[in-house]
């Protein structure tokens, strides 16, 4: 593999992250951290903005000013640039009509 396509995240948190962006949750760290132990969010998601084009939003909000990322509301899952690691979400998107 090339060096330039590993994510050094595993692919159940990068597919984790593009399931719940696609659900159109808004992520941050603590979430990641609580619900999948993981620590690359910020990583995985300039991969997607990045390498995949997705139009992921960001903020910081809150008095600890803490960034919380979400899905562009416009975007159309189904025409999303997956990454290897999440290319079965087509299929449950297809499941799910979205």
């Amino acid at each position: 593999m090339r060096h330039n396509q590993h994510w050094h995240s595993s692919p159940t948190q990068i597919y984790w992250v593009c399931s719940n962006l696609i659900a159109g949750r808004t992520l941050t760290h603590k979430t990641e951290i609580r619900e999948v132990k993981g620590w690359r969010l910020a990583a995985v998601i300039h991969k997607l903005k990045k390498d995949h084009d997705w139009p992921i939003q960001d903020s910081y909000r809150g008095k600890d000013n803490i960034k919380h990322y979400w899905l562009d509301p416009s975007a159309d899952p189904m025409v999303l640039d997956l990454p290897p690691s999440a290319q079965h979400l087509k299929d449950a998107m297809k499941g799910l009509a979205l």
